[in-house]
């Protein structure tokens, strides 16, 4: 709340009650925020400015210093480092300085009874004349009030500084991860995932807000129970020892309770990361999953991880259930054995013994039973948690090469490399160039097999070289072959840290292609990009990607392959006005496949299988003869002209990891992200955040999720019942508890599914307009809460509250006149629970959204790791991390101080209503006797920690259904059509293959632009079509619409079947796709390519050797059964294009659809694709998207699409003859010698065809005559 008279004022106010600490500071400066949250939601501009010592990046850095030091020193020392001893060392002096306040606390709890009893025994021995003793029965009615009231102080502001130092804690770790993560090599990027990274910012983490609270007990503990030892001995003799005797064999099982949860802990932790990682997959490639309909394979997967990991919990949860159990069941054995033993010695019970004893015992038990273990428990689970990140933190990091001159040398730039040998992996070697001297010169790399990725890789340090000489000199700036946007607006993506020069900046628009597309998007260069991009098509993303270099002032500019993802125009506008334009006078490296650009380089080199075949100019190489001009002259002679990638392996090169550029990239997010036209598509929506109070019917549901309404009420049943039968109680109890986690565990697993469930059903626009980071939340953070934490809370909170009915009625019972403060304290009591509620739920909400923007950014640096290491923007996107870090530290603060808040009020109430039961004991002295006051006053006393925890447990229940708020939300998403309907097709459909599209107009979403408008044509049986037009003409709608990614108005007809009446699986399955994305998933090779097990070993081995993956297979350890990196990171583009080509020779569909899926490969892996697709799908109808013409100019009919409608259908040749036509424009546009190329490929087609009959409209199967326009 950066309180509107004086904003620097609240730091103050914060700094000032955290120094003084008093409680007046405690209690006023947090109102005026109270009074905002009551009146209206609370909002991110609301909160506190985050301390300075608080800050991630002070804390952070500090932590980092120290870890830095004990690495330097174990390395020394020849031992490995210890993340705990730092920890230690970084925060003992202000922890340990807390436990003051812990030892105060305890020792007034020891003393508290000693007053009780002396009071007691005033009235044992009452006598109305003895006014001495009256008054010193006054002063120990005074003691007991004021120990209360110290108590609640000395109480809160232990919590309050610990949890603080919890808080800090965890945020320098949370900084030192990501700092880590900025830096992994590509090696260390293999042994790690994004799923693993999250999962420690997400869970791990949290073990140190958690493991501070109860630290200090392992001294307190021991030290407490000797004084009470020492007191009851006074009070009882020897006899306190036979009930200390029962708590010294608790002991030792509650810690072995707390050894068995570290082990469960660490098992559910890899469980966890493996389902996050699996979920971290299934979003991204969600476009993917659904076009194959593959979604029961996924759900069987997350659900068998999850089956596990829920048994893991249910293990915990039992475990926890005995030991509240045996924390009940403690004190009736404690008390019923020591008094035995007392009555047996012959002593005589008196109402003042009885009551010291059970209370003093009271104090022990807590610290002892509950506290103790617990912090066992905690530290226990902490020490695994750190275990992992010390693992994480000691993952190998890049070497930092230096580039740059000094001032003085005025030199050239260049790149010096010879004799050059580099390692992936140790497996795998691939020796780069011999004796390659490269000046200030363009070198296009030309087409191999060889991953000429892997040369810029070496220079830019990405790839360790093992031998030869590797001098850059200069500043580097890099362009990705698959291009990286992070979630921001455009305009920031491009300048990505440097200041705006607006001349310079319209320039790189214009030389870059993007100035027709800020025009067209809504907010310009404004325009907020979603997450992965989502909101530009994937020419855009790889120009923006481009300009992003450019804008660098660098010395050289290494460029991966730039001008695959975009048309041959633009291609063009990309070479000339911006590689051989705007950056004409610096040195630059650019690795491509398009042949026709060779002519402007001053130097070629030609790459092959890992090796330098030739270097030269252009005519020298034509000169020499070599593979390179064989190359081009095919290129010249027509049909099967090259295509473009930058990685397919060698059969060499091709063992393990082959962590090439892409790989690294954690996951690739499709590309494409569906908003192909004019993208006025999602931005990013701000994640919702529910209102008001959590409705009954929210508990409902939740417990619903775990059992049928018959066993809730059978529970609750039960509860009254173990109530009741007080002696049985503490069995019942322990049953009930093991019951109620056994709902409340099953109720967490039933709503992960459908949650899960709900995911996979709705539309692919969810994803577009949601940032992975989001979902994530849902299923790490808020799954997490629903695991572990809210069923413990949840028990603990019902059996408090049936307690303290049973504790009002007991003493109402005694006393009746107790009745008369205990209903206004009620009340006051729930009007303020019902107050503070109103703030902290939004403060609840606001930390839970507040989290989602500090995954999301982890999760698109670890995508861009390479791009942010090029351009050195390490730092600034550090800063980033620690400022999303601040925001939600910003709202954890607040959690902490607002519950600190209620809790202190809370505890003055209940010392308000001791002070009056103690005074109210002694004014009506004459009517009560021992026993009553001592009922009286010890109720008093316990039922005021009862009550407030009791609330504090209730305020704290509300907050946590927030989480179950947050997933019931996504368990009721919108879904798609259903996937099987009661309508379905023939089995054999398609048997022909006849596509009929009768005037459909589509968009991604209701309110979104039409991409397709009112569009009619007709694809032949067994007819291949080429689909071509300018980046965002519709190409790629056109797909979705047949695959229904969002349902389509209008008609599709398929072998006169009606699309939009059967199931979406009926339809999926049914068309084969090869992406514009290859994406591959973690798990075998076989899953990946028949995941629901359909076919014989035979068929996949035979798959593999028609797209020639077989001997690649073959090489892997494992062959079929190897499990794939994450994502696939293990082959190039190439390779996971050509497993997603045997994928479709696999499903021997009718219809085939190529979305662009030669954009990223070398021109002969891109014949040996179009080779297998003419021989494999003769018998097929195949709807091929092409940028590159000379993939399709043969096809048997061409449609151009412009703005969502059709231009031009014809065939190739027949739109050649059209000079006006976009087509015309298009081939021309691809250089003259590919032109005339193209045209001679086309005429040699037409001439080799036989005609039918009909060009242009023709009887549907349906017998509808449909009638086409070719031209508008």
């Amino acid at each position: 709340m950066h309180c509107s008279a004086h904003p620097e004022c609240n730091t103050t106010c914060i700094e000032l009650f955290i120094s003084t600490s008093s409680l007046p500071f405690f209690v006023s400066w947090l109102n005026p925020l109270f009074r905002i949250g009551y009146k209206r939601r609370l909002e991110e501009d609301d909160m506190y400015n985050v301390l300075p010592e608080d800050g991630s990046e002070r804390l952070g850095e500090e932590l980092q210093r120290h870890w830095d030091h004990e690495v330097q020193k174990a390395a020394k020392e020849l031992r490995p480092p210890k993340l705990t001893k730092v920890l230690i060392k970084c925060y003992w002096k202000p922890y340990a300085v807390l436990g003051i306040f812990t030892l105060i606390e305890e020792v007034i709890k020891v003393i508290q009874p000693v007053f009780l009893g002396k009071l007691i025994q005033y009235f044992e021995n009452y006598d109305p004349d003895n006014m001495d003793a009256l008054y010193e029965a006054f002063g120990y009615a005074a003691g007991v009030c004021l120990s209360t009231l110290i108590l609640a102080i000395t109480h809160h502001l232990y919590f309050f500084h610990v949890q603080r130092t919890g808080m800090k804690m965890r945020v320098a770790m949370c900084h030192m991860i990501y700092k880590k993560a900025l830096c992994l090599s590509s090696a260390a990027m293999g042994k790690t995932t994004t799923g693993q990274i999250v999962n420690l910012l997400s869970n791990d983490v949290n073990k140190f807000d958690e493991v501070t609270i109860f630290l200090h007990f392992l001294w307190v503990g021991p030290l407490q129970a000797a004084a009470v030892l020492g007191l009851l001995w006074v009070e009882i003799g020897p006899s306190c020892l036979a009930g200390m005797a029962v708590l010294v064999i608790l002991m030792p099982t509650q810690t072995m309770f707390g050894r068995l949860f570290s082990k469960f802990r660490s098992k559910t932790a890899a469980l966890t990361d493996n389902r996050i990682r699996t979920m971290n997959e299934v979003v991204s490639g969600i476009r993917i999953i659904k076009m194959y309909a593959w979604e029961k394979p996924f759900s069987a997967l997350v659900n068998d991880v999850r089956r596990k990991e829920i048994s893991k919990i249910m293990s915990s949860s039992y475990l926890r259930g005995l030991n509240m159990a045996s924390f009940f069941a403690a004190s009736k054995i404690i008390v019923f054995i020591t008094f035995t033993v007392y009555v047996l010695l012959g002593n005589t019970i008196s109402a003042s013994r009885v009551f010291v004893a059970v209370s003093l015992y009271g104090a022990v038990r807590l610290t002892v039973t509950l506290f103790f273990p617990s912090a066992i428990e905690k530290l226990s689970e902490t020490r695994i948690s750190v275990r992992r990140i010390k693992t994480f933190l000691l993952l190998d990091e890049i070497v930092k090469s230096k580039h740059g001159f000094l001032q003085e040398e005025k030199q050239e730039p260049n790149v010096e490399i010879q004799d050059l040998i580099c390692y992936w992996d140790t497996v795998n070697v691939q020796p780069l160039p011999p004796r390659l001297l490269n000046t200030a010169t363009v070198s296009p790399v030309p087409p191999s097999n060889f991953p000429q990725s892997s040369l810029l890789s070496a220079i830019l340090g990405e790839l360790p070289h093992d031998k030869g000489v590797l001098k850059v000199k200069g500043q580097l700036t890099y362009a990705s072959q698959q291009p990286w946007v992070f979630p921001g607006t455009i305009r920031s993506n491009i300048l990505f840290g440097k200041a705006l020069h607006p001349q310079k900046y319209e320039k790189v628009l214009r030389a870059c292609a993007l100035k027709r597309d800020m025009e067209l998007l809504p907010d310009g260069d404004l325009t907020v990009i979603g997450d992965r991009g989502a909101t530009l098509s994937g020419g855009q993303k790889a120009r923006v990607n481009l300009a992003r270099a450019v804008y660098q002032d660098a010395d050289i500019y290494l460029l991966d392959d730039p001008l695959s993802a975009v048309d041959a125009e633009v291609g063009r506008h990309l070479f000339e006005q911006c590689i051989c334009g705007i950056l004409k006078n610096k040195p630059r490296i650019l690795v491509t496949h398009q042949l026709q650009y060779l002519q402007a380089a001053n130097q070629i080199l030609v790459l092959k299988e890992g090796h330098m075949v030739a270097r030269g100019t252009y005519s020298e190489l034509q000169r020499s003869g070599v593979d390179f001009t064989s190359l081009l002259k095919r290129e010249e002679e027509g049909p099967q002209a090259p295509g473009v990638e930058t990685e397919s392996r060698s059969p060499c090169s091709r063992t393990l990891s082959q962590n090439s550029e892409v790989s690294h990239t954690t996951s690739i997010r499709s590309v494409k992200d569906g908003t192909e036209q004019l993208p006025v598509g999602p931005t990013v929506v701000e994640e919702s955040r529910s209102e008001g109070t959590i409705g009954v019917g929210l508990y409902v549901k939740y417990l619903k999720a775990g059992a049928n309404i018959l066993v809730l009420i059978g529970v609750v049943l039960l509860q009254f019942l173990a109530q009741a039968a007080y002696i049985l109680q503490d069995w019942w109890l322990a049953y009930w508890s093991l019951v109620m986690f056994n709902v409340l565990v099953k109720a967490a697993q039933s709503l992960h599914n459908r949650m899960f469930n709900s995911i996979l059903r709705t539309p692919v626009r969810f994803f577009d307009v949601n940032p992975i980071g989001r979902v994530l939340n849902r299923f790490s953070k808020d799954i997490g809460q629903l695991d572990a934490a809210l069923p413990w809370t949840f028990v603990d909170f019902i059996q408090i509250f049936l307690q303290i009915i049973g504790v009002v009625a007991v003493a109402a019972s005694v006393i009746p006149w107790i009745l008369i403060p205990l209903v206004p304290l009620v009340i006051v009591f729930l009007f303020l629970r019902r107050y503070f509620l109103q703030t902290s739920r939004d403060v609840k909400r606001l930390e839970s959204t507040t989290r989602s923007p500090v995954f999301s950014h982890l999760s698109s640096s670890l995508q861009g790791l390479w791009t942010i290491r090029a351009f050195r923007a390490e730092e600034r996107f550090q800063n980033t991390f620690d400022a999303y870090q601040d925001l939600h530290s910003e709202s954890w603060f607040l959690f902490l101080v607002t519950s600190r808040w209620f809790a202190v009020r809370l505890d003055g109430m209940c010392a308000v209503f001791v002070t009056i039961t103690a005074f109210g004991c002694l004014l009506l002295r004459d009517q009560v006797e021992a026993g009553s006051v001592g009922l009286a006053l010890s109720y008093a006393v316990t039922l005021m920690g009862m009550f407030q925890w009791g609330v504090r447990q209730s305020a704290e229940v509300e907050n946590m259904m927030t989480s179950v708020e947050r997933v019931v939300e996504y368990t009721e998403l919108e879904s798609e059509a259903p996937w099987e309907t009661q309508k379905r097709p023939p089995p054999e459909w398609p048997s022909q293959g006849l596509i009929t599209f009768d005037r459909v107009s589509f968009s991604y979403s209701s309110d979104g632009p039409v991409v397709l408008k009112d569009m009619k044509a007709m694809f032949r049986p067994k007819e291949k079509v080429g689909i071509v037009g300018r980046t965002g003409a519709g190409k790629s709608s056109l797909v979705s619409a047949l695959f229904r990614l969002a349902e389509p108005e209008g008609r599709i007809y398929i072998d006169g079947v009606l699309t939009s009446e059967i199931g979406l699986h009926d339809l999926r399955q049914k068309m084969s796709i090869i992406p514009q994305d290859p994406v591959l998933f973690t798990g075998t090779m076989r899953k990946n390519l028949d995941p629901f097990s359909q076919h014989t070993d035979e068929d996949l081995w035979n798959a593999l050797q028609e797209v020639q993956l077989k001997s690649v297979v073959e090489e892997l350890p494992n062959k079929m059964e190897t499990v794939l990196a994450e994502s696939g990171s293990n082959f190039s583009v190439g390779q996971r294009q050509l497993v997603c080509l045997a994928r479709a020779v696999l499903r021997k569909n009718r219809i085939l659809i190529i979305d662009e899926a030669t954009a990223n490969v070398d021109p002969r892996t891109d014949e040996l694709i179009q080779k297998t697709i003419r021989d494999k799908f003769r018998e097929c109808t195949v709807l091929t998207i092409a940028h590159r013409l000379n993939t399709i100019i043969d096809s048997d009919r061409i449609l151009v699409l412009d703005a969502g409608q059709i231009h031009e259908y014809d065939e190739p040749y027949t739109l050649l003859q059209n000079h006006d036509g976009i087509f015309f424009k298009m081939v021309q546009q691809t250089g003259r010698q590919e032109a005339v190329a193209l045209l001679q490929s086309a005429k040699q087609a037409y001439n080799s065809r036989s005609r039918p009959s009909t060009s242009n409209g023709g009887v549907g199967v349906d017998g509808n005559l449909v009638i086409f326009e070719t031209a508008l």
